[in-house]
């Protein structure tokens, strides 16, 4: 066996201890749907419960400076998510510096909330941001822009937002409700 094959073993192994057995059910999930091997017509449930659990993990082992106590909560057709954010803290994670003004203006943890509408069907899906909440107030138009391409985009460069993507793996669509979210495996 390979050094890199060790050391990659033993990497899956220590975040698979420290993770919680929601994260695992869902990398489970995960893995069967990216292994092309369903049938057509097989669905895969994610409960709002695994899902919530997932991303408050996924987030603590990426080290994601300047975001904590993340919660997802399913809805018909939606996702809100939210979490306490540090945007200065976020954005020094990726390496740039914004200047003094930004710096006032970013700097400190607040609450932030964002609802997204989940559409898909024949293989595509699309993603639109609705709401967006900071420490109490809506932000939309130029300024919901605004962050999405100073936050969003740099942290996931590859995210379609108000956009239809093609969905891979077979996946024909998924769908969104409360408490659960399935996943239809199509031809």
């Amino acid at each position: 066996m390979s050094a890199l094959r060790v050391l990659t073993a033993l990497s899956v192994a220590a975040i698979l201890q420290s993770a919680s057995p929601e994260f695992i059910s869902v990398e489970r999930k995960f893995e069967a749907i990216e292994s092309d091997r369903l049938k057509p017509g097989t669905r895969v449930s994610f409960t709002q419960h695994e899902l919530d659990r997932w991303a408050a993990d996924a987030v603590r082992e990426v080290g994601l400076d300047g975001v904590r106590d993340t919660h997802l909560e399913l809805l018909d057709g939606r996702v809100t998510g939210s979490a306490r954010i540090d945007f200065l803290k976020l954005k020094q994670g990726h390496g740039q510096s914004p200047g003094w003004l930004l710096k006032k203006m970013l700097s400190g943890e607040r609450p932030v909330t964002v609802t997204a509408r989940l559409q898909s069907s024949r293989g595509q899906a699309r993603v639109d941001v609705e709401r967006v909440d900071v420490s109490g107030f809506e932000i939309d138009g130029s300024a919901l822009d605004f962050l999405i391409q100073q936050y969003l985009i740099p942290s996931y460069p590859k995210a379609k937002i108000s956009e239809w993507f093609p969905l891979k793996h077979h996946m024909e669509r998924i769908d969104v409700h409360p408490s659960k979210a399935l996943v239809t495996i199509g031809r």
